[in-house]
């Protein structure tokens, strides 16, 4: 049988409510082994993810350089150990955006820069805080998000999750040109370059490896997972997706906490 039965060479995961379990763990062993297995095949896995670089490699421990990632919802990619990509938001879209915040004080922003993600003094509580570093590996307080020395990658402001649509909107309204808007559900939303997501990372690195769209995999299951899913040639929606997620993807497999990722990597690339 062959090793890789679907040609396929690259693999994309997103992490939350895809890759890992609800309690934030994924079956080290079990992932290993079909890594070997895809390794041996020819293909590459990467992790897309709105999270930062710095949490994402965190699940990885000892071997993260082995594999690529996608952070940031496209504003940072990293092939292995080199940095490929990263975004640099203007002046002029970083001033708009603490001046929307601060005329809507239930916001609670984080500022995603290269270096570090930041939360500024008065504006979160220590419990936001604290959160929030589950997410961001490297976090620091500020005392004001304008004087901050670093190359910012997105903004991640969090609110309440009967306004998200609401925000949404906003956002677009208040920022059209500078940044763009995209949910990842319960009051997250990311505020991005314009033209960057998952599937422009992916494309970064589809182009430096010499493969096609159709030749690559991806796994998700909220709305910042679209384009990718929709990029590559097989599109896996979890089962634990939104309805919207399921409608762009090719094929639904098992939820996370089924360890459906797992489970359809033994399908596309078996024991031989």
């Amino acid at each position: 049988m062959s090793k890789n039965p679907y040609n396929i060479k690259l693999v994309a995961v997103d992490m939350d409510g895809t890759f890992v379990r609800s309690d934030y763990t994924y079956d080290v062993p079990h992932f290993k082994a079909a890594l070997a297995r895809m390794q041996e095949a020819g293909c590459q896995f990467v992790v897309a993810s709105g999270n930062q670089y710095y949490q994402l490699r965190s699940h990885f421990p000892g071997y993260y350089d082995e594999l690529s990632f996608v952070a940031e919802n496209g504003a940072l990619v990293k092939d292995k150990t080199e940095l490929v990509f990263s975004g640099n938001i203007s002046r002029e879209a970083i001033l708009a955006v603490l001046e929307l915040c601060k005329e809507h004080p239930e916001i609670k922003n984080v500022m995603c820069g290269l270096d570090s993600a930041y939360c500024e003094r008065g504006t979160v509580s220590q419990e936001f805080f604290d959160l929030t570093n589950i997410y961001y590996h490297r976090l620091k307080w500020v005392d004001n998000f304008a004087e901050v020395d670093d190359q910012i990658l997105k903004f991640a402001p969090t609110v309440p999750v009967e306004k998200t649509d609401d925000y949404l909107k906003l956002f677009q309204e208040k920022l059209a040109g500078l940044l763009v808007p995209t949910s990842s559900g319960h009051g997250s939303i990311d505020l991005i370059i314009p033209g960057l997501h998952k599937a422009s990372g992916l494309k970064r690195l589809i182009e430096r490896w010499g493969i096609t769209p159709a030749e690559c995999a991806a796994f998700g299951d909220g709305g910042n997972d679209l384009e990718m899913l929709a990029y590559c040639g097989r599109g896996y929606a979890m089962e634990n997706a939104a309805a919207n997620v399921k409608a762009v993807a090719d094929y639904i497999c098992p939820s996370n906490d089924e360890e459906g990722v797992l489970v359809t990597l033994d399908q596309l690339f078996p024991n031989s």
